[in-house]
């Protein structure tokens, strides 16, 4: 605080021409008296406040599937391509999710990429990331995508400590690369990196008024991201640069010459700050937020997407085409698929962010939920307001907490005069009575539900069930595409089966039947049990079993229940499907029994690649 009166007198000149030129010291400047490393980084004022200037439109940008992915491990190329579908529809046909950012240097993300355009979507439009050379612009041209984030880092930690160089070297390399990024038909994007401790008018706004001019000269609107690498932003009133938000923001557009809709901001949450300072960017004129999916990000993470679109509706009054309820889609397919456990607190998607433990009762805070609630979260998000189950509550606020964690409909909810209820509400009590004084959590109230209303719940067992189900009738759907089973020649169609049982071990018995329901193929069986099931039998008529009846009369995949199999003792599924001829005829039936503990260790395996 010290530098104060110092830093206002350098900064009554600011704006003049001269301060406008590269600064080129022998030197880094490291603003030691801001950020001392052996302390906690203070905060500089220079008591200069600015009036807010928010662009014509706010824009959100996505970077899910490159910084988000720093941050854990990569998603799969299905994950992507599924939770794109969902910032898709989150974003709205208007496309205020515009733009998602891609990683291409493996083999995985550039399928991603490619997986993402074939669903058709106009936003949000498919961009990439590069460092600064012209390899790697190489490969966004061979992708044929339109739009390159370039790494451009901004403060002398990084031009000198990590990149040994100095800022003139620095300048004319990034100039060189965005250059060659115009020559091949790209767009750059400049990510100034670590921006809030970087030398602003001796480095980033020349550098910038370099930029305006090269997109003067091309037509073409090079874009600048402000990168808060480290969460340093602040977005106080009258605070210094380089730490100001609004400073920053404004130097850029007012005195560099950027038009803000070619500025988007992106911070890390380092200090708690990600996500209102990425708004304040907005506010004093920034175009865009680059955000993720629940604030994943490299560190302590980004500004939350989530946050950012109630936030866009908070200062606009508008959704313009975003669909919220989508948001707890996205929390839900985290959980489901991602296998990510989300804070049950975390606003908006958290399981129990609208649970209130208002200690009134609960017949009168369920007919009033706008005492507790932020906003109708069930219209806005999907999600009902919820209540924490304390010695108040009664057997009504249990019923209502059981009908509204299962979010059972309304021809299955339970009634408070449910003897489960009755006896979820005595253990409560008997809690209280023992010296309890906090409310009961959802996940231990949980489990006493489970327990006395065990049929509302679906257990793992049930999950694991499904899942192998599922997996069934994928494999059975695969191989009635084979060309070979369709002729319904043995000879032919044996091969295949042989092929297909090794490449699958937990498939037990493989086997083809007419439309009489005789079978033509012989036993495909794995070698330890070949000799169980001894030589095929063609004479057997299958045509009274399930299994032949349901592909035979409507044409689809059937499951069975879970069997234990009278020749192997394994417990086991049998899935069938029909064979069609090249004239799409039925002309049989394909089976398989699977061997569901063998189904699912490969299910738990392949869980754990994830």
């Amino acid at each position: 605080m010290a530098k104060w009166n110092e830093r206002t007198r350098l900064l009554d000149h600011i704006h003049h021409p001269a301060y406008t030129r590269l600064v080129d010291p022998a030197e880094p400047e490291l603003y030691r008296d801001i950020f001392p490393y052996s302390e906690v980084s203070k905060i500089d004022f220079d008591h200069r406040l600015l009036p807010l200037a928010p662009p014509e439109q706010m824009l959100i940008t996505d970077t899910t599937f490159r910084d988000g992915q720093q941050a854990r491990p990569p998603y799969t190329v299905e994950q992507i391509v599924s939770i794109y579908k969902l910032l898709s529809c989150l974003g709205g046909p208007r496309g205020i999710i515009r733009q998602s950012e891609f990683f291409l240097y493996s083999n995985k993300d550039r399928e991603a990429v490619d997986k993402c355009r074939e669903q058709g979507f106009a936003f949000p439009e498919i961009t990439a990331w590069v460092r600064a050379n012209k390899q790697e612009l190489q490969v966004v041209r061979d992708m044929q995508i339109k739009e390159t984030g370039i790494l451009t880092s901004a403060s002398d930690y990084h031009i000198f400590h990590k990149m040994g160089l100095n800022r003139a070297k620095a300048f004319d390399s990034y100039l060189g690369v965005v250059k060659d990024a115009l020559g091949m038909g790209i767009i750059p994007r400049c990510h100034m990196e670590d921006l809030t401790r970087a030398d602003i008018y001796g480095f980033v706004v020349p550098f910038v008024m370099e930029l305006v001019k090269l997109s003067e000269e091309s037509g073409v609107g090079i874009k600048v991201r402000l990168c808060d690498t480290l969460g340093y932003g602040v977005t106080y009133p009258g605070a210094a640069l380089p730490r100001s938000v609004p400073r920053l923001v404004r130097a850029l557009i007012d005195d560099a010459g950027i038009p803000g809709e070619r500025l988007e901001w992106h911070g890390h949450n380092d200090f708690h700050k990600a996500l209102v300072c990425g708004v304040t960017a907005w506010l004093y004129g920034c175009g865009a937020i680059n955000s993720t999916l629940l604030g994943f990000g490299e560190r302590t993470g980004n500004s939350p997407i989530e946050g950012l679109v109630i936030e866009y509706i908070g200062l606009t009054g508008r959704t313009d085409g975003m669909d919220t309820k989508v948001i707890s889609e996205i929390a839900e397919y985290y959980e489901r698929e991602v296998h990510y456990r989300i804070p049950t607190n975390q606003p908006f998607i958290g399981r129990d962010f609208n649970s209130t433990s208002a200690g009134i009762h609960v017949d009168g805070l369920i007919k009033n939920p706008e005492i507790y609630n932020i906003f109708d979260t069930e219209k806005i998000l999907g999600r009902p307001f919820a209540i924490a189950i304390n010695d108040k509550s009664g057997v009504a606020g249990i019923a209502h907490w059981v009908n509204q964690r299962l979010r059972l409909p309304e021809d299955k909810k339970i009634d408070k005069k449910h003897p489960g209820v009755h006896k979820i509400h005595k253990w409560v009590m008997e809690q209280y009575d023992n010296g309890r004084l906090t409310t009961i959590g959802s996940n231990e109230l949980e489990v006493v539900a489970r327990r006395h209303l065990p049929h509302l719940f679906i257990s793992e067992f049930d999950v694991l069930k499904q899942k192998a189900k599922d997996l069934a009738r994928a494999v059975a759907g695969g191989l009635l595409d084979e060309p070979e089973i369709k002729t319904m020649a043995p000879a032919i169609i044996e091969p295949v089966l042989e092929k297909f049982l090794e490449a699958h071990p937990y498939i037990q018995f493989l086997y083809v039947i007419n439309d009489q329901g005789y079978k033509i193929t012989r036993n495909i069986t794995n070698v330890i049990d070949k000799a169980k099931y001894g030589k095929a039998s063609l004479e057997i008529d299958f045509s009274d079993r399930e299994w032949f009846i349901g592909p035979i009369k409507d044409g689809s995949l059937y499951v069975s229940d879970f069997y234990t199999s009278r020749i192997t003792g394994a417990l086991c599924i049998t899935v069938s499907g029909p064979v069609r001829n090249s004239e799409d005829e039925i002309v049989g039936v394909l089976g398989a029994d699977i061997k569901f503990e063998e189904l699912t260790k490969l299910e738990k395996e392949d869980d754990d690649d994830e």
